[in-house]
């Protein structure tokens, strides 16, 4: 097995992720990328689980009801029912924030 990976394929991986790399940046990483190629190969090697794989810790299947149209809802007893309200939009706490506070 080779130690290193050729220029070409050292060059192909820097186009893929446009970037330019000097003649040293080059020789490191035809060195540097193999060994991580090497690394990722020994995944490979572990052993995992066979096909039966465990989706469910439950054997029977999902009971699914059968879709019936009903009548619609009024807007206004929907947003009346909510603990929180303001106009026609129901609160409801914030769940993403942008990390400067609420």
């Amino acid at each position: 097995m080779k130690d290193k990976l050729s220029r070409e394929e050292v060059l192909h991986v820097a186009e893929l992720a446009r970037i330019s790399l000097t003649e040293e940046e080059i020789e490191k990483y035809q060195v540097e990328l193999k060994e991580l190629l090497n690394d990722v190969e020994k995944i490979n090697d572990v052993k995992g689980y066979d096909d039966d794989i465990l989706i469910a810790c439950w054997s029977e299947s999902t009971k699914l009801r059968k879709d019936e149209a009903k009548e619609m809802l009024n807007p206004k007893d929907v947003i009346n029912l909510a603990p929180r309200h303001s106009g026609n939009y129901i609160e409801v706490p914030v769940v993403i924030s942008d990390g400067e506070g609420a």
